[in-house]
């Protein structure tokens, strides 16, 4: 489909998706948004949905000007995926060792490895700039620093909610794995610590909603942001790319005798902020629940943790500021879904599928998200399909 423009307070509101059937307290958020004085654009994603600060699937273009609740509390949070030279007849009958080692090689939930990652013991890692990294941590916000130690622990782990590690296979048999991942607590502490500055700012005391208060260009608090902001969006890449290396590690050991090879990674933010040109324009573009979909950018678009995935390459629409879906988006928040769903249908929506299937996950049940494949015919002017992928072992935390 093409997009669907709503009016909206200083720009209209562009939607890859029936406004129909988007909830009310959303489309009262991108309402909110679209009065900020500073935006230039506002596209929405299929995958849209309310949520805490911003709508996820929003794609905000300003100028001069960035909110930093409309990139998230998981500042850089993403997907990576890599093809191997495995195929399903390689996979044992029973998955649930395979599994085991996985949560063993890469903690998940709130847990950290017992001490920190050396990349250099990674197999490929490419551990250049990884020194001039951490050595930036000095210069993030005070309030963190005490963090250190954590940061590096965490470094290298899945953390909970909708986040994953996942064997699947194309609809060819080859094997990939694919991973969902951010800037763990770290990229916690300093969004929130950023936000509660900029809620104080004077320059914000009028907005229609306390959420969207933004730092302005050219100033001291602005300049922190960006310095924070682009160190935990650093700090999401190197997670995802050692959670990565951890998870080939694995897969070599468990498939000796096959000698697996893995494909270039590929790897995608759906929560930062980009510097972007558009009509002449350098803007700033906040992706919460979006990842960049220029032409010939690969992305990667999963579903849940009972349903099919894409990974995609970008067409490059303008019109939506090169953009595309994070993913299916939720129907129903996690609450929601531990009322109406229970473990039966949980079990029953994860059939074939070697994952958790206890109360832990039952937010997480496939029926509390929309339907994938909707979601990506609606935005077929923003993406082509490269790959369709379903899991046969699902992580989560």
């Amino acid at each position: 489909m093409s997009y669907v423009e709503v009016p909206g307070a200083k720009v209209p509101i562009r939607m890859w998706a029936d406004p129909a059937t988007v909830e009310d307290g959303a489309m009262q958020q991108l309402r909110n948004v679209s009065t900020l004085p500073w935006i230039r654009g506002l596209a929405v994603m299929p995958d849209v949905h309310y949520g805490k600060g911003a709508t996820v699937g929003s794609v905000i273009a300003m100028q001069g000007a960035v909110c930093p609740a409309a990139v998230g509390v998981d500042i850089g949070c993403g997907m990576s995926a890599v093809k191997t030279s495995l195929t399903a007849n390689d996979l044992p009958g029973d998955l649930s060792r395979l599994r085991s080692k996985i949560e063993q090689a890469i903690p998940v939930g709130r847990g950290m490895h017992d001490e920190p990652v050396d990349p250099g013991r990674l197999h490929g890692f490419a551990t250049g700039g990884w020194d001039d990294f951490w050595g930036r941590f000095g210069g993030v916000a005070d309030s963190v620093k005490f963090r250190h130690e954590r940061a590096r622990k965490q470094m290298g782990t899945l953390g909970s909610g909708n986040h994953l590690e996942e064997i699947c296979l194309d609809e060819s048999g080859s094997v990939w794995l694919m991973l969902h991942s951010g800037s763990r607590n770290i990229g916690k502490e300093l969004a929130d610590h950023h936000i509660g500055v900029a809620q104080k700012l004077t320059h914000n005391q009028g907005l229609v909603d306390r959420d969207l208060a933004v730092f302005i260009s050219d100033t001291p608090q602005m300049a922190a942001y960006r310095n924070d902001l682009y160190w935990a969006q650093e700090y999401a890449k190197y997670n995802r790319a050692i959670m990565m290396a951890l998870l080939k590690d694995v897969i070599r050991k468990e498939f000796k005798k096959a000698k697996p090879t893995f494909e270039p990674e590929i790897s995608c933010h759906h929560n930062y902020v980009a510097e972007e040109r558009y009509d002449g324009m350098d803007l700033l573009v906040t992706r919460k629940g979006a990842i960049r979909a220029g032409a010939g950018d690969y992305g990667i678009i999963p579903g849940s943790m009972g349903t099919s995935s894409y990974i995609v390459k970008g067409l490059g629409n303008a019109k939506a500021f090169n953009s595309a879906s994070h993913g299916a988006g939720r129907r129903m928040s996690r609450n929601a879904a531990k009322r109406h769903f229970t473990l039966r249908d949980l079990e029953e929506q994860t059939r074939g599928v070697e994952c958790r299937k206890d109360s832990g996950v039952l937010d997480e049940i496939p029926g509390a998200y929309k339907n994938i494949d909707q979601v990506m015919a609606q935005q077929s002017d923003l993406v082509e399909v490269v790959a369709k992928i379903k899991q046969v072992v699902c992580v989560k935390g």
